[in-house]
């Protein structure tokens, strides 16, 4: 374990020298060169060539510290950032924006890096019409779920289903990158300050008391920022390829009864 940034990059800059001595350059990032580095921190170490057949990620340890490596060229990692902007979670490009430029190279990446962070300053794309209908329609059936006769074990998988899901059209709906885990208590509270606590509040009460009242209201809340619950009316039609041959086993035909 270590905490100290400087150690960290130290470690990424041997690692980027002695395993990727053909990279162009590399972005050192993560809790730990944040300076909020704990017991079981990782390094992320985002590394970029001139080309590659494809891309890849992969991890080790050093020093007892779980390291996270992301391997790209321009174009493998431009396509991965893009999926993070479609997906509305930024994971990489958070990496790229905020980590430390090392390798052969840095001007150019510091060239990409001040890119990236301007597209990652300016926000996601608003969510669409028919993903916000989605969200409506899943944390809906959570909810709903919520309301009947449950157990504890069920209302805690249920709130595990749920916590996701409700976060993710809270920063979306008030234009915010979504996130996941650990992150989504401080996202919630820039969103909105007090929406983080009043999630930690709901949360808790449904986890560890079996108290359904504030996670009900909380959702019913967001819901009706976006036009209420969703569940009449609510259709998605199948792709045509969506559709198995009639030889799988599992189809029933006029011949195979």
């Amino acid at each position: 374990m270590i905490t100290d940034p400087a150690r960290a990059l130290a470690i990424a800059k041997t690692i980027f020298l002695e395993r990727f001595p053909g990279a162009d350059f590399g972005f050192v990032a993560g809790s730990i060169m944040r300076g909020e580095g704990r017991a079981y921190s990782d390094i992320d170490l985002v590394i970029v060539y001139r080309a590659l057949p494809l891309a890849h990620r992969e991890s080790m340890m050093v020093e007892g510290v779980p390291v996270e490596m992301f391997v790209h060229d321009p174009a493998t990692l431009a396509h991965f950032m893009e999926r993070d902007i479609a997906r509305g979670r930024p994971s990489l490009l958070s990496m790229v924006a905020e980590g430390e430029v090392i390798g052969r190279r840095i001007t150019l990446g510091k060239v990409l890096q001040a890119k990236v962070a301007a597209r990652l300053a300016a926000g996601p794309a608003p969510l669409g019409e028919e993903a916000l209908e989605e969200l409506r329609y899943r944390i809906t059936d959570a909810l709903d779920d919520l309301r009947g006769e449950r157990t504890r074990a069920e209302m805690i998988a249920i709130g595990a289903l749920l916590h996701p899901l409700l976060a993710e059209l809270s920063l979306r709906s008030r234009d915010y990158w979504n996130g996941a885990g650990k992150w989504l208590p401080r996202l919630l509270e820039a969103a909105q300050p007090g929406l983080g606590a009043r999630y930690e509040l709901a949360f808790a009460d449904l986890f560890g008391a079996g108290r359904t009242e504030l996670v009900l209201r909380l959702g019913e809340d967001e819901l009706a920022r976006v036009g209420g619950p969703c569940f009449a009316g609510f259709r998605r039609d199948a792709l045509p390829a969506q559709r198995t041959d009639t030889r799988s086993p599992l189809a029933v035909t006029k011949d195979r009864v």
